[in-house]
């Protein structure tokens, strides 16, 4: 199953609720990604540009952008980004295949 790494920040309404009432959410992940099928293999905080980061991982792309929507939508992030993560094989199956590609830079 393909890997990914989402990081994201909370709303300010989202910390003071956290502060109030403190809560492990990494639980909810593990509910979330698993209603699709996937796994989440981590949950980190972070000081930053971001607030947290996860490692997940989903059967596929829309099984990922479909949590990420679901979570989007509810209001307590601020901002969310999803990289999808490549395999060293997988990159290496990418590296033979660009041989094949006979790209031309713009202007040449």
């Amino acid at each position: 199953m393909p890997m990914y790494l989402t990081k994201f920040s909370y709303t300010p309404e989202t910390w003071a609720r956290l502060i109030e009432n403190p809560e492990d959410r990494r639980e909810a992940a593990r509910s979330y990604i698993e209603s699709v099928g996937g796994k989440l293999h981590g949950f980190w905080y972070a000081f930053g540009e971001h607030d947290g980061w996860n490692l997940w991982e989903a059967p596929d792309n829309v099984s990922m952008a479909s949590v990420m929507l679901a979570i989007g939508a509810g209001g307590a992030l601020s901002s969310h980004e999803t990289t999808v993560l490549l395999s060293v094989e997988e990159t290496m199956q990418a590296l033979g295949k660009a041989k094949s590609i006979r790209y031309r830079p713009p202007g040449s």
